[in-house]
């Protein structure tokens, strides 16, 4: 009698083979996570900025105060069925790509806020999240938290806005005179701001969209001229528009976490002649 399955009986083998296969496919199907990128839906992604001018706000004799349009951003979403024991948040995290932020003062010198790793090119992106939500931009309606098990596919829209509103001194900060001498503000400042999906507990990552947009500001000053009519706008009234991206950007690794641009800036002071000051260090 021949004792070898495989001899008498190849089918019973070959059958064993294939239900084992079949079986590993189906429980590793069963284990995988249903919520992947193609089956999200995102649709009426709308990303712009308010066609109007720059506010320039002269009501103290200490500080200039400006106002830009806003930055908007939204997209709606239909997330499918979220497995048990998963928890996915939608929203949108942002990150500063570049700053210049130069406040002149006669020929004196100037102030500068500064990202210095992202100036030294130490980094590509300084997370711009709220200080508190990381990685996100914000935690309001900036996110929706899915939490599963869900049942159906669930619909929703997430949105944003953003804008520059600083005080800048009439008078050199590393002075104790109050003589207004500020005769230029420039500012330019790019970032890039993702709709992203992640699951809380594996931290995978689903890109979902990424927009870059651009915040430029340019006022000359006459400090000589009386309070309520020393600043006018320069340069471009309106800002340039967002761009959608047809493609993913990857999201660097410093716009996820701690610092946000707000806590790593710091205000140096760049006089004409002698050496630098650090007038407000980084937090």
């Amino acid at each position: 009698m021949v004792t070898d399955l495989g001899l008498l009986y190849p089918w019973l083998v070959s059958l064993t083979l294939t239900l084992a296969t079949t079986m590993g496919c189906i429980q590793s199907i069963a284990c995988k996570s249903r919520v992947q990128r193609e089956n999200i839906v995102v649709y009426d992604v709308s990303a712009t900025i308010d066609q109007f001018p720059t506010v320039i706000e002269e009501d103290s004799p200490i500080v200039l105060r400006y106002k830009t349009p806003y930055f908007k951003a939204s997209a709606r979403v239909v997330m499918p069925p979220v497995p048990r024991n998963e928890t996915w948040v939608v929203g949108w995290i942002q990150a500063c790509t570049q700053m210049e932020f130069y406040n002149i003062y006669s020929d004196i010198g100037m102030s500068s806020w500064e990202l210095p790793e992202l100036r030294e090119g130490r980094v590509k992106a300084i997370s711009d999240s709220d200080g508190v939500s990381y990685p996100w931009y914000g935690n309001t309606t900036e996110t929706v938290t899915l939490a599963g098990p869900t049942a159906k596919p669930s619909r929703f829209t997430v949105s944003m806005n953003d804008n520059f509103y600083p005080s800048v001194t009439w008078a050199v900060p590393v002075s104790d005179s109050n003589m207004p001498l500020l005769t230029r503000i420039k500012r330019d400042q790019s970032f890039t701001t993702w709709l992203v999906a992640l699951n809380v507990a594996t931290k995978e990552r689903i890109l979902l969209q990424t927009i870059r947009w651009r915040m430029r500001v340019d006022i000359a000053v006459d400090p000589c001229r009386p309070l309520g009519s020393r600043a006018t706008l320069t340069g471009r009234l309106q800002q340039e528009q967002p761009r959608v991206l047809a493609r993913m950007e990857p999201i660097p690794p410093n716009a996820l976490g701690r610092p946000n641009a707000n806590d790593a800036q710091v205000l140096m002071w760049r006089p004409k002649r002698g050496v630098p000051l650090v007038v407000i260090p980084p937090k």
